[in-house]
């Protein structure tokens, strides 16, 4: 179907202006009330989970202050791939520096996934943000506020973004396919809302994903989400409990590298199917689902500790 593969819908209808994006309504008008007058702006410190719309808002405030100059008077940066605070200096230092102001307040710097900083890049961040302060105003966006150390949550006006609550998305959703004049039901908008849990990001990606294979039904957005493999993973957790770890990983490798299966979905489903399973050792066994759950949040290699778990479910019948 051509609709489906011209250029990421995601970016495509993007939102360029604070009044477009969906949901956030008292985050929207605080900031086009600071935008104003935008000689008072603070710092900013935009937090919430994933595809909510921080870093839309971000662009938007650059391009309603800096409008045609917002190109050559904005940096973005993304923490967590400057993760040397060197580089991160580097860049604000040459961009502050940069003469010749047009008819701008200031330069705006968006730093993306300002919580993957270390605390001490934070604490050099913060004396960044001090030294640029006359010319400069950030935008700090972080997915977990309680990782940004307080010196810098303190210089910022803060905003938490909520979750975008099923209806929002779904009315989002309709306008694009309309767009794009992809067929599209509820109850195909409906599993992708459920797959997605209010990322907006993500299901938009994943209607786009779902549109190449016709309409959006439940039946195509299970098949593009790889959601249509929940039952292998109750395969998964037989094979591991009867002992046989290598088969069992395999058959994980699979899922995960074949069919796109993200890790902690997997470990969503394996939680499921334990329940489903009504094994005799069913605390025993969330208790290690819970483990190298919480070892892969902590950056712990993910392939290796699946490994692990599924070679420590093997041990529990013995």
């Amino acid at each position: 179907m051509p609709t489906a593969s011209t250029g990421m819908w995601v970016e495509k209808y993007r939102p360029t202006k604070l009044s477009e994006i969906v949901n956030q309504t008292d985050i929207v008008g605080s900031l086009e009330a600071l935008i104003k007058d935008p000689i008072d702006m603070p710092h900013l410190l935009f937090s919430g989970s994933a595809g909510v719309g921080k870093t839309t808002a971000a662009l938007c405030i650059t391009s309603q202050i800096l409008g045609e100059y917002s190109k050559d008077y904005t940096l973005e940066l993304n923490a967590s791939d400057e993760r040397g605070i060197g580089m991160v200096r580097e860049k604000v230092k040459k961009f502050s520096r940069f003469a010749g102001m047009a008819d701008v307040p200031f330069k705006i710097i968006i730093l993306d996934e300002a919580d993957e900083m270390t605390s001490d890049a934070q604490t050099a961040l913060r004396r960044i943000i001090e030294d640029t302060a006359k010319i400069c105003r950030f935008i700090l966006i972080a997915n977990n506020i309680s990782k940004i150390i307080d010196p810098i949550q303190s210089r910022c006006a803060t905003f938490k973004f909520t979750s975008i609550p099923e209806e929002d998305v779904i009315k989002r959703l309709e306008e694009i396919a309309k767009k794009e004049k992809v067929k599209a039901d509820k109850k195909g908008l409906k599993a992708i809302y459920d797959y997605s849990e209010g990322d907006l990001r993500h299901a938009i990606n994943l209607m786009q994903a779902t549109a190449s294979l016709g309409a959006i039904s439940e039946e195509h957005v299970k098949a593009s989400a790889g959601l249509t493999k929940t039952s292998d993973v109750d395969d998964v957790l037989k094979i591991a409990l009867s002992g046989k770890v290598a088969e069992a990983r395999e058959k994980m490798i699979e899922l995960v590298k074949v069919y796109g299966m993200s890790e902690s979905d997997f470990l969503k489903y394996l939680n499921s199917a334990v329940f489903k399973s009504k094994h005799d050792k069913l605390a025993e066994i969330l208790e290690v689902i819970a483990k190298y759950d919480y070892r892969i949040l902590v950056g712990a290699n993910a392939e290796i500790q699946l490994s692990a778990m599924l070679a420590e479910l093997a041990n529990l019948e013995k």
